[in-house]
């Protein structure tokens, strides 16, 4: 099924009203489900923001290196990518809600992992085992609005999760650096632990399956490439995956590489850190609900993701000046949070374009978004500290090409 996104007052928020037995979200029950499907969406967000302020702590206290340490969020992030693909074509199959919850509780168990973990080996692979949890919230998330919503009302919701994304980064590095001041790094990943647990109890009990068994997709690999092949030919779908990812990355290496940046390299203490953290996740937040409000009625999806990338891109070349020629730390975070904040824009207009199109193969959809996006985003992070450590000028250059390379995407056209 091929399904074109919907502009004007045609802002219809249920499943096509052909598809038998689609479900159909009471307005009561809205806000419920965009703080559910929030929350598992911002699983990844959350478990990366909330340990950064103990990272320089955790490689004194396991007798290892900055780049190790910092090799725990990369393997988190490919762990992310690949465990959307193989999640999201079999909530094509089986639908939505077994996958979460097997997720879920594969989260919860990485989590007590990594708490547990004697060295970094230990914790890489606790980390992995998180990461693959987290895939299926991630993806999911994405896939169940898609089976519910369509058109600009699609948009106005992905903005809402934006919303509630937004609140990761403020509340988990302020979170993590205050239980720095009282416990040690392991007591961030039981946190994460207990969350975890308590969204899988939300879950079991609140949220239903959205995908009717007359719409699953066939049990067949073969069935599943034939899905991936039509998706990866589509340039329209493709295109505003790639602006998302390139973006995202962007984003990403400001998180890979700001706590050594302004914490070794400014003098931030944790405290000051998750401050800073927090200011630019607010950004984030506040830019997705003015998006909600500024789709359909001040211009359409493709015209605010083609500005904030520009906005974004012109960012990160602040960001790179301040490093290249040692501007004040005011000037700097200026600029960090001009670029950070447009992710808010970018992410729900692109990521409800690049969906319109493939309804019936929302998962599939949906995965291959997420494994681009943390590939594309891990392989950012580890060209960023081939030096051997972060240093300011490789994470602005790395986020003004990023930026750069996503506004270019999206204005290229096939042959």
């Amino acid at each position: 099924m091929s399904i074109t996104s919907v502009g004007g007052e045609d802002r219809r928020a249920v499943a096509a009203a052909g598809d038998v037995g689609a479900p159909r979200p009471a307005r009561g029950r809205s806000a419920q489900l965009a703080l559910v499907l929030g929350s598992l969406s911002a699983f990844g967000a959350l478990t990366i923001d909330m340990y950064l302020p103990a990272m320089p702590g955790m490689a004194r206290e396991l007798h290892t290196s900055a780049p190790l340490v910092q090799l725990t969020l990369t393997v988190f992030v490919i762990g992310l990518a690949v465990g959307q693909v193989i999640v999201g074509p079999l909530s094509d199959t089986w639908g939505r809600r077994r996958p979460l919850l097997i997720g879920t509780a594969m989260y919860v168990a990485g989590s007590l992992w990594c708490a547990l973990a004697p060295n970094v080996g230990w914790l890489l692979g606790g980390r992995i085992l998180q990461s693959l949890g987290a895939a299926a919230g991630t993806v999911l998330a994405r896939a169940i609005v898609r089976d519910l919503f369509e058109g600009t009302a699609m948009t106005r919701f992905f903005s809402t999760l934006m919303v509630v994304n937004g609140v990761a980064p403020i509340v988990a590095p302020v979170i993590g650096g205050q239980l720095l001041t009282v416990a040690s790094w392991r007591a961030v990943f039981v946190v994460l632990a207990a969350l975890g647990a308590v969204l899988l109890l939300v879950v079991v009990f609140t949220l239903p399956e959205s995908l009717p068994a007359g719409r699953r997709a066939p049990a067949h690999p073969r069935e599943t490439l034939r899905t991936f092949r039509v998706l990866v030919t589509d340039w329209h779908y493709l295109r505003y995956v790639l602006a998302a990812a390139l973006m995202f990355a962007a984003v990403f290496a400001y998180i890979s590489g700001s706590s050594f940046v302004l914490q070794d390299g400014h003098g931030l203490t944790p405290q000051q850190f998750s401050l800073v953290f927090g200011v630019n996740g607010l950004g984030i937040v506040l830019l997705g609900q003015a998006n909600g409000l500024l789709v359909g009625r001040v211009a359409d999806e493709h015209t605010l993701l083609r500005t904030s990338l520009a906005v974004a891109t012109l960012g990160g070349l602040g960001v790179l000046a301040c490093a290249a020629f040692g501007l004040p730390l005011p000037a700097l975070l200026a600029c960090l949070f001009t670029a950070v904040c447009m992710l808010g824009i970018v992410l729900a207009n692109a990521t409800s374009l690049a969906m319109a199109r493939h309804r019936s193969a929302a998962g599939a959809a949906s995965s291959l978004q997420g494994l681009l996006q943390f590939l594309i985003a891990g392989a950012a992070a580890s060209t960023m500290s081939l030096p051997g450590h972060v240093t300011a000028i490789a994470m602005a250059a790395t986020m003004f090409l990023c930026a750069g390379a996503a506004l270019a995407t999206l204005g290229a056209r096939p042959k």
